[in-house]
């Protein structure tokens, strides 16, 4: 609830899904579904992007690079994470950095859920 307070202008260049100044769990704003992938966009701006994804178990994203930098933050579940060819299991309350250009991938382990932020120069 914004209870008359102004938000800053600083704040007006991010489009966000979720409302000024209430608190939210992310891990309980996006729902699984049977054999897919699930991803909300709750924020974007021109520095980058924070999307909430859910993944059913042994779903994927297959190999691929981004110009920025990606911090994915593992809200629940686990997930084996492929960067640059290494390996990298990451479970609940879990942060990994994806390097730009670097290419990774992603495949739940059992059904997972987490924040991707997307840090542009």
């Amino acid at each position: 609830m914004n209870r008359g307070m102004a938000i800053p202008k600083v704040l007006s260049v991010l489009q966000s899904e979720l409302p000024p100044a209430s608190p939210v769990v992310l891990e309980e704003a996006i729902a699984y579904q049977p054999g897919a992938v699930v991803s909300r966009t709750i924020g974007k701006a021109k520095g980058g992007s924070v999307t909430l994804f859910a993944f059913d178990a042994g779903q994927e994203l297959s190999e691929h690079t981004a110009p920025f930098d990606a911090f994915v933050q593992v809200l629940g579940g686990a997930v084996e994470l492929t960067i640059g060819g290494e390996k990298v299991v990451a479970r609940k309350g879990e942060t990994v950095r994806m390097p730009n250009g670097i290419p990774h991938a992603v495949r739940a382990l059992e059904p997972f859920k987490m924040v991707l932020t997307m840090v542009r120069e």
